[in-house]
């Protein structure tokens, strides 16, 4: 017969006590799990974000007046817009992906993590330290890497580019491309192989189709750019001519890097689109316009991105004009279908305007600006008066910013609960999209006058005579707005951190 001592709860579970720092940064450092790592992408990538905008500051700063030296040598500006270039493209938007596709696409397939998930750990870890490799040439003497993120040959070889911060951006950029690459393969398993029971191709989320198409993209774009790394590497350190002038070589890199470097735009705008896929139909109070359109759009982008990367090089004098003209107008078709699902989605549907429908409307709102200014390059002709002109950076920032930024807020604000289990506040985030809104387009849209004007990019300064200086000035003012613009968000998180109800 029991008795009142035999309780039937001693020794039962011990709930574990609160762990100390150390153990909790043991734990994040050696974790396996897909959410963790997903975090650990997210951090670090924002981090380089806020890196690579004070570089992209001084750069404004060095340019809002003619002869200006904010910049104490023309070479330490070199390794400014390198190092800027470098870090928003491959530590900051390429990992984001990862960070969202870690945290997101498991759950959204019922799958409890992902296939591989040492394999995730050791990705993460090799994207981290190839990118610490990649900008510590600020900390050796003749300072980082300074032939700008192409790295075009012979310009990036040791008798242009002696200093050992060219040699630790080749190593570290083709050691996180192989992070990067671990990564592609290991969603791709995950997707292909995990879906919950019933969970079919054609059910699952428009993000998850995305970080396949992304992943493949991955798999086929970033092992060539390895190859041209590691034979950059052979040309500097063992003098292997594989990129010298005499045998062709400027022409092979920009083929090898190009193949990359466009699918590489698409790698890191697919998942974005996948990200206000999500948001448009939630605050629109409809389902998503055209499911398997939008998915067969996506496809038809990867694969027409493979086709497009000599308009890069229409000026070389060594590609075929139509045919890179024809596919590079054609890729406007699918992203064309995309932009009408997006308005179909929203079309007579009961619209809120919280923030990340904000966030994903100047998504949308600047990215088909920034395809618009895309046709116009695809033209050979203009392009020869464009091509290395500030009409260019213009393009590719409203491109990318458009892309990658707007579409980064709009997911941290629609699934910061799901990361945290806390709402940020939605004023802050309004107050803080205006200022980013018309921060950027004051910055960018003027850089497209000055580019047909003449001001080629990279320059250091310029002349008074040459026209350049209102223009220079209103893009700088946009930079300031652009910087201020973070400041209410850095505020939300401390705010919502401390203050708001789980």
């Amino acid at each position: 017969m029991a008795t009142l001592t035999d309780s039937r709860t001693s020794g039962g579970y011990q709930f574990p006590g609160k762990k100390s720092k150390g153990e909790i940064i043991v734990d994040w450092i050696t974790t396996t799990d897909h959410k963790k790592i997903g975090y650990l992408y997210l951090i670090t990538s924002f981090i380089y974000f806020l890196i690579a905008g004070v570089m992209a500051l001084v750069i404004r700063a060095q340019l809002t007046l003619p002869g200006l030296d904010i910049v104490q040598t023309k070479e330490q500006y070199n390794q400014l817009f390198t190092m800027h270039g470098t870090i928003m493209l491959l530590m900051f938007a390429t990992p984001l992906f990862a960070g969202f596709a870690n945290v997101l696409m498991p759950v959204q397939i019922g799958a409890p993590d992902v296939a591989f998930p040492r394999l995730n750990a050791i990705a993460f870890w090799f994207f981290f330290f190839g990118s610490l490799i990649a900008v510590s040439g600020f900390f050796t003497p003749q300072g980082a890497a300074s032939f700008g993120w192409f790295a075009y040959a012979p310009l990036s070889n040791t008798t242009f580019s002696p200093g050992i911060g060219g040699d630790l951006w080749v190593f570290g950029l083709a050691l996180s491309g192989f992070g990067t690459i671990m990564g592609g393969v290991n969603f791709i398993t995950t997707i292909l192989t995990m879906r919950a029971p019933g969970m079919t191709m054609f059910r699952m989320p428009i993000f998850t189709w995305n970080t396949l198409v992304t992943s493949i993209l991955v798999i086929m774009a970033f092992p060539p750019l390895a190859a041209a790394l590691f034979a950059l590497g052979a040309d500097r350190r063992f003098g292997a001519h594989i990129f010298d002038p005499v045998n062709g070589g400027p022409m092979l890199w920009q083929h090898l890097f190009w193949f990359f470097g466009h699918p590489e735009v698409y790698i890191i705008a697919l998942p974005f689109f996948g990200i206000v896929s999500e948001i448009f139909p939630v605050f629109s109070r409809k389902p998503v316009f055209g499911y398997k359109t939008l998915i067969f759009a996506t496809i038809a982008i990867a694969a027409l991105s493979m086709t497009v990367w000599a308009h890069h090089m229409y000026v070389t004098g060594s590609v075929l004009l139509p045919f890179f003209a024809f596919t590079t107008m054609l890729i406007a078709v699918p992203t064309g279908v995309k932009i009408f699902n997006w308005i179909g989605t929203m079309w007579r549907g009961s619209i809120t305007f919280e923030t990340p429908m904000l966030y994903s409307l100047g998504f949308l709102t600047t990215f088909i600006f920034g395809g618009l200014t895309g046709v116009i390059l695809a033209s050979p002709p203009l392009t020869f008066h464009l091509s290395d002109s500030y009409f260019v950076v213009a393009h590719f920032h409203y491109v990318v910013f458009g892309t990658v930024v707007f579409a980064m807020f709009a997911g941290f604000f629609f699934w910061w609960p799901k990361f945290s289990g806390k709402m940020l506040d939605e004023r802050l985030g309004k107050i803080q999209f205006w200022i980013l809104f018309f921060g950027f387009h004051i910055t960018f849209l003027v850089q497209h006058w000055l580019g047909v004007i003449g001001m080629p990019r990279r320059y250091a300064t310029y002349l008074p005579e040459d026209g350049f200086t209102w223009m220079n000035m209103v893009s700088s003012a946009g930079s300031i707005l652009l910087a201020l613009s973070m400041i209410p968000f850095l505020w939300n998180l401390y705010v919502t951190a401390r203050r708001a109800p789980t």
